[in-house]
């Protein structure tokens, strides 16, 4: 889309496709190779890759090399605004990152959390009106699949935390719903009452 219209496309790959990920995975295999041939700790997947070195200097050195490595022998150029020389726990891969920690453990990376955030909030506010129910219904697979994909993560207290924010945002949800001062104190003593009949 430009300006509101469709227009051919002439370059590049469509954002999400699978044609980018097979591609990117053909040509980067050099990469790989090369990556190998130096005897360099990394992790790639499409055109994603993280080096691990032992020093920001050595960081420096590497990413000059693998630099002049992409434009001359594959002909690519190099997102700077998207690279950096950096500890491992204040980049992102994939959406993991790590912890701060002697021993460090798997964890998901801050911007993944907000932008599920985000999704939520939006979700609630389209779904005004609609019952706890439906509300519920209509967030399960976006919860679901999040979860599935990070459960790779070493760390509890991110999702305890995320949990604790959701269960607000419902709550929330719920108080609006019942609007008068009557309702609210009629309702509380209702799940107050089945909550003492439960236990």
């Amino acid at each position: 889309m430009s300006e509101g219209l469709v227009k051919p496309r002439t370059e590049g790959t469509p954002q999400g496709g699978p044609l980018s990920p097979l591609l990117s995975n053909i040509l980067l295999t050099d990469l790989d190779r090369e990556l190998e041939r130096r005897a360099l700790s990394f992790c790639r997947y499409a055109d994603d890759c993280n080096i691990y070195v032992c020093s920001q200097m050595a960081g420096g050195r590497v990413m000059e090399g693998i630099r002049v490595f992409l434009e001359k022998a594959l002909h690519l150029k190099l997102n700077r605004e998207k690279s950096a020389v950096a500890r491992p726990w204040v980049r992102k891969f994939l959406g993991y990152s790590f912890t701060l920690q002697r021993q460090s453990r798997i964890r998901i990376a801050p911007a993944s959390v907000q932008r599920l955030m985000q999704k939520v909030r939006e979700q609630m506010r389209i779904g005004r009106g609609r019952s706890l129910a439906r509300t519920i219904s209509d967030l399960t697979p976006l919860l679901r699949g999040w979860i599935n994909y990070f459960k790779l993560a070493q760390t509890r207290s991110t999702v305890e935390a995320l949990d604790k924010w959701l269960r607000h945002r419902l709550r929330c949800l719920l108080w609006r719903q019942w609007k008068r001062g009557k309702t609210r104190i009629q309702r509380l003593r209702s799940t107050a009452s089945s909550g003492t009949k439960s236990t």
